[in-house]
């Protein structure tokens, strides 16, 4: 689902074009080595998105529930081997959450002998085990999948009945918030676009802003996923739009494992169309001519 500048660790701009035609098992058994050898978690790059601010009452709550692993930590403070423990398991731990796997998908007690099995030189990761792990976060990203997609189907037959919201032939939805350079041409879907946006999930987390970066993006209007080709071809110069795009239109189930965005997702973006480029054009080609030999 790739857009135009990729950043590390995120679901960003690059994420927004569109993917590639890579198998999904290949995917998921790359993903189940990757996660099975733990070496490319690293908590920096993992960190998950900020949340929008919660109620006072809410706020209280998480505060207590932080409260336990906060004084875990202290206490591990003067014992480098159970710090370092507890940090090998919450790196595991977040990397099976963001990969859609709870506490319920799986028995803690088998993790345990595994870890022990494999630490010991006991047991070495076979085609089986990566296996077994493709199915096992393909079933939960199922699960994903589902619940996202009537969560989706809900909130836009209620945002379609809104006044100044507008729904496409296709499903998409979008609010005009400016109306832009109403005598210029819109883009087409082979001009180049300069714009400013911000993208979030339907609970507020926002997973890429061009304005937080400070730089707009520029790409081809057929570069990108389905809803944003569809809606920069509605828009002028100068105009900013608010766009709801369904799973069908964004990235739906082909969201890589672990990204920031979770599979099914519906997706808000806050749009600005800052410019339009007709694309080069490709001078003309002509055969080459051999020169004339001289005559004998």
């Amino acid at each position: 689902m790739n857009l135009p500048v990729a950043r590390r660790g995120n679901t960003s701009s690059a994420q927004l074009r569109r993917h590639g035609s890579t198998p999904f098992a290949v995917a998921m058994l790359a993903t189940a080595v990757a996660l099975a050898g733990w070496g490319s978690v690293r908590a920096a790059d993992q960190a998950p998105a900020a949340k929008p601010a919660q109620g006072a009452a809410t706020k209280g709550a998480a505060t207590k529930k932080a409260a336990a692993p906060a004084a875990a930590g202290a206490a591990d403070a003067a014992n480098p081997k159970s710090a370092a423990s507890y940090s090998v398991g919450v790196s595991m731990g977040e990397q099976l959450h963001r990969f859609g796997l709870g506490p319920e998908a799986i028995s803690m007690d088998r993790i345990m002998a595994g870890i022990r099995d494999g630490m010991s030189g006991k047991a070495k990761m076979s085609d089986a085990d990566q296996q077994n792990i493709a199915t096992l976060i393909k079933a939960a990203r199922a699960g994903q999948v589902d619940a996202n997609h009537a969560i989706a189907d809900k909130f836009l037959a209620e945002n379609g009945k809104k006044a100044d919201v507008k729904t496409t032939a296709s499903g998409l939805q979008y609010k005009v918030i400016s109306a832009g350079n109403a005598s210029a041409n819109s883009p087409k879907p082979t001009d180049e676009v300069t714009v400013n946006y911000a993208g979030r999930l339907l609970d507020g987390t926002e997973f890429d802003s061009s304005y937080k970066r400070g730089q707009p993006a520029t790409f081809p209007v057929n570069g990108v996923i389905p809803g944003w080709t569809e809606a920069l071809q509605l828009m002028k110069p100068g105009s900013k739009f608010q766009l709801f795009i369904p799973p069908k239109l964004a990235y739906d189930a082909n969201v890589p494992p672990g990204a920031e965005i979770p599979p099914g997702s519906l997706l808000v973006f806050d749009v600005e169309l800052m410019s339009v480029k007709a694309p080069a054009a490709t001078p003309p080609s002509h055969p080459t001519i051999p020169p004339p030999q001289p005559q004998k």
